[in-house]
């Protein structure tokens, strides 16, 4: 293991460690609110999380189910670290991780074989005007460099089956954005939540969307809204709850 590397407790309790490499890149709240909000039923079998940098949201929902779990990563280096979480956890029966373009994910993986596909995305629109981190892991993380927030409707629509589910979390200044992409590509917005810093702040700047693989149009559901700090900055019961997920799932 790198000097840099460490291994932290992936949601604040000894359960699942995760490998972090703080000077390239960390998981974020993001990812955990994203593993929590999707919708998991009981049937599904095949879920792949999009982008899944170090595996917070594969280790996460092998809390939430039994299904078998893809990671895609383009990032050697990020690959790697997710790929050592994994093993860290004695998760590779259920969780596997691929170093690979998500465009070409339904190569390796095939088309309409997936009940969930989750993601993370980059938020910002990549210009060569835009005010980019100096760390290039950072860079592609976080702006449309290597994938599109279209490119990545498009892939999920090939890994879904009909009636599949997709859940993203994104920035809420791009919710236009990201509803016409859900719904020009075939995912139709079914559930959307709108996370706020605190009960106080005067806008949401997160939010959470799922939709599904289906020909048919309408039916959204807006959420109530999720509060992430108290106002004396501690975490609110809800995230703290999520935190603490143990999950119905003890064996594998």
């Amino acid at each position: 293991m790198s000097m840099k590397e460490v291994i932290n407790d992936l949601l604040g309790y000894e359960g699942l460690k995760i490998i972090q490499r703080p000077d390239i890149f960390n998981f974020s709240l993001d990812s955990t609110l994203l593993a929590s909000f999707a919708t998991i039923n009981k049937a599904d079998k095949m879920i792949v999380d999009l982008g899944c940098g170090n595996a917070p949201i594969p280790l996460f929902l092998s809390l939430r189910t039994k299904a078998k779990i893809y990671g895609i990563e383009i990032q050697p280096e990020i690959a790697d670290l997710a790929k050592r979480s994994v093993e860290l956890n004695k998760l590779e029966n259920q969780i596997t991780i691929l170093e690979e373009d998500i465009k070409n994910a339904y190569l390796k993986l095939g088309v309409s074989c997936f009940d969930v596909v989750t993601c993370n995305p980059p938020y910002f629109i990549y210009k060569e005007t835009s005010n980019i981190n100096k760390n290039d892991y950072l860079t592609i993380a976080r702006h449309e460099v290597k994938i599109t927030l279209a490119e990545v409707l498009i892939s999920a629509n090939r890994l879904l089956k009909e009636g599949g589910r997709l859940a993203m979390v994104h920035r809420t200044d791009r919710l236009i954005d990201v509803l016409d992409a859900f719904r020009k590509y075939g995912i139709e917005p079914k559930r959307l939540r709108f996370v706020y810093p605190k009960q106080s702040s005067k806008e949401s700047l997160i939010i959470l969307l799922e939709g599904m693989k289906s020909k048919g149009k309408g039916n959204l559901k807006v959420l109530p809204p999720l509060y992430v700090y108290n106002e004396n900055n501690t975490y609110t019961d809800e995230i703290l709850e999520i935190f603490r997920y143990r999950g119905e799932v003890v064996k594998k």
